[in-house]
């Protein structure tokens, strides 16, 4: 996907003159670097004392160790998977190939890599996951737990083929931030986990390529700071790696500057990236996810080096723990909302282990845990070698006394009935600062799971880069639960990561104290001369989800969504649909009773224009029943959609 002259314009127009002018000097030093590339400065003596303390890796329980030990194999196989594509060439990668598309990344000035375009580079996803080296983390981590050699030596061939592939400033590598920065965080992260291995000193501190490596990575970083409308979670991954590599790696002159300048954007991005209730402004839950381990890793680099870090982060991450403890079903899934990519901080478990009960286990070695918190029945092996370093500190903070369900701040309410039925609504902004790169335009719908099954489904994010039709139709209107006006969408897209107009909304009521009935209801502006409100409620005692829309103002055309789960079988008859699915060898089944005012159809798996499709995760999609309805608001008091769970 090569970006139009337009889509630049649309871009700068959401931008102030603070960015544009921090951007005019990037283009300004990138034409400088082009011929102007420094030496890594000498270093002598350098010394890795950022290890684990004795008795951590004995910590680590068996079966977590098993799991990553198995994952461990395969890679060592050569087998892996990244989006969807199984790869058996991960003995002896090409760092520049994409396997999705055959293509190959070209090996030039990183900044002429037209890395959007996947015509000429490939799948860039593809082609950058690898080189996170996160693999390489769960092969050092298979080391330090076994003793077996052989999963270092492979680290190590890989670090040494990398590196000669990928000089400063060469190819695709070179381009983006977020991987840098990651990156950089893995290469702590393998040395540590090394430690114990003769050949680690002569890989990293004693080896001139490594410090030329490491140190350009740093130098960059500094040189070209994700900013303003772009500061979402690619400025936390940037200031996480900068930081954990010049805590971890002090070996040069700039490291003290680079740790304290690192240190200081850390703590504002983390409070401006966060609401005060703890969610993430970007309301995409997976960055949730990705900034809570970026800056938990990182207060473990500053802790393990003993650089004093503001208690303002990790008051930020207490808050942001809390708060996903607070969101997640019965089964640990937090919301499926906004974008997502698979991104992860920190990587050293095997195939199985549970993303959020692991970073629930880290906030509970780290911060304690609340008695509302759902208990975390996994494990994992990050949160012992996490929990070892971070270093115990009271935090002055009055925590939620009962289990949050309104976040005022983020526009999401939490509904919970009997038989753990979980109901998000979707009151909050459109997205995170000008651009909303991550949002969807998916105000006032909803997502509803029984006993952690997607029933009401978001159908999540699929792809971001060549692909246009696939990502206009996950990050749609009429992609999510909720109604659709005159065939366009609340929101008004400039582009895949660019928003030029934001449907703004308004929680009205949310009401979850009660026992027998929790209530819901908002309204948003995003369709021109209407208003669209919608109310939901969810009756306890008749495990009854009702929901009601509204419009006002001009006349319009109608298309109502509801996405089913792809477990979710429906037997749809005019405005019924009979609803069967099966959880743990039980039979589940519930009724679905829709406006009879509108004209419905199921749709499943159609691709022209693709409708009917639910995305697990990046780069994998299924086929799923979608449910449409169309007509008019034309002499309607409202839709009345009812879900009824049977006993």
């Amino acid at each position: 996907m090569t970006m139009s002259a337009g889509w630049y314009l649309r871009r700068l127009s959401r931008m102030g003159p603070q960015e544009v002018a921090g951007r005019v000097g990037d283009a300004v030093r990138r034409r400088r670097w082009r011929s102007a590339q420094p030496d890594c400065p000498s270093v002598t003596g350098a010394r890795f004392t950022a290890v684990l303390p004795a008795g951590t890796i004995a910590a680590v329980a068996p079966d977590a160790a098993k799991r990553l030990v198995a994952e461990a194999d395969r890679l060592m196989d050569g087998l892996g998977e990244f989006f969807g594509v199984d790869r058996d060439d991960l003995a002896d990668p090409d760092w520049s190939y994409d396997p999705k598309t055959g293509r190959r990344a070209p090996q030039v000035y990183a900044f002429d890599v037209p890395y959007r375009d996947e015509g000429t580079v490939g799948d860039i996803k593809q082609i950058w996951e690898p080189s996170r080296h996160q693999y390489l983390t769960v092969l050092a981590a298979a080391y330090a737990i076994t003793g077996n050699e052989r999963y270092a030596e492979r680290v190590a061939e890989h670090l040494r083929s990398w590196w000669a592939a990928n000089p400063p400033l060469r190819g695709v590598h070179w381009v983006s931030g977020i991987e840098l920065g990651i990156r950089l965080l893995s290469w702590v992260w393998i040395r540590r986990l090394l430690e114990g291995w003769p050949g680690a000193a002569g890989l990293f501190e004693d080896n001139p390529v490594a410090l030329n490596q490491i140190w350009h990575h740093q130098r960059w970083l500094a040189a070209f700071p994700s900013r303003g409308s772009s500061a979402n979670n690619h400025v936390i991954a940037e200031d996480a790696g900068q930081l954990a590599a010049a805590c971890a790696f002090d070996w040069f002159p700039s490291s003290a500057r680079w740790r304290a300048g690192a240190l200081r954007s850390l703590e504002r991005q983390l409070r401006s990236n966060t609401y005060v209730s703890g969610l993430n402004r970007e309301l995409a839950t997976e960055y949730h996810g990705l900034v809570l381990e970026l800056g938990l890793a990182a207060v473990a680099e500053a802790d393990a080096a003993g650089v004093p870090v503001p208690a303002s982060v990790r008051l930020v991450l207490l808050r942001m723990t809390d708060a996903l403890a607070a969101v997640v079903d019965n089964r640990l899934r937090p919301p499926r909302q906004g974008d997502a990519d698979d991104g992860h901080g920190l990587i050293v478990d095997g195939a199985g282990t549970d993303r959020w009960g692991s970073l629930l286990a880290t906030g509970d070695a780290v911060f304690g845990r609340l008695d509302w918190w759902p208990a975390v029945t996994g494990s994992d092996v990050r949160t012992p070698l996490l929990a070892a370093l971070i270093k115990p500190t009271e935090l002055s903070v009055t925590r939620p006394a009962s289990r949050p369900a309104h976040f005022a701040d983020a526009g999401m309410t939490i509904l919970r009935g009997p038989e753990e039925i979980w109901c998000r609504c979707d009151g909050g902004p459109h997205g995170f600062l000008s651009i909303a790169a991550h949002a969807h335009a998916d105000a006032l719908s909803v997502e509803v799971r029984h006993d952690g099954v997607d029933v009401l489904a978001d159908p999540g994010t699929y792809c971001y880069h060549g692909q246009p039709e696939w990502r206009q139709y996950f990050r749609s209107t009429l992609g999510h639960n909720t109604l659709q006006l005159d065939g366009g969408d609340q929101s008004v897209s400039g582009g895949p990561f660019l928003w030029t107009r934001h449907a703004q909304t308004r929680v009205l009521v949310a009401d979850t104290s009660g026992e027998r009935v929790a209530r819901w209801s908002a309204e948003h502006d995003g369709y021109q001369g209407s208003v669209h409100r919608r109310r939901v409620e969810l009756t306890a005692e008749s495990q009854e989800l009702r929901l009601v829309d509204e419009v006002s103002g001009l006349r319009r055309t109608v298309n109502l969504a509801f996405h089913l789960g792809p477990a979710i079988t429906a037997d749809l008859v005019e405005n019924r649909a009979q609803l069967t699915w099966t959880r743990d060898g039980e039979d589940r089944s519930a009724v679905l009773d829709l406006p009879a005012q509108l004209s419905w159809q199921a749709h499943r798996g159609e691709s022209e224009p693709p409708l009917g499709w639910y995305s697990a995760g990046f780069g994998r999609k299924e086929p799923a029943t979608t449910l449409i309805g169309t007509g008019s608001t034309d002499g309607t008091e409202g839709f009345t959609t009812v879900l009824r769970f049977r006993g």
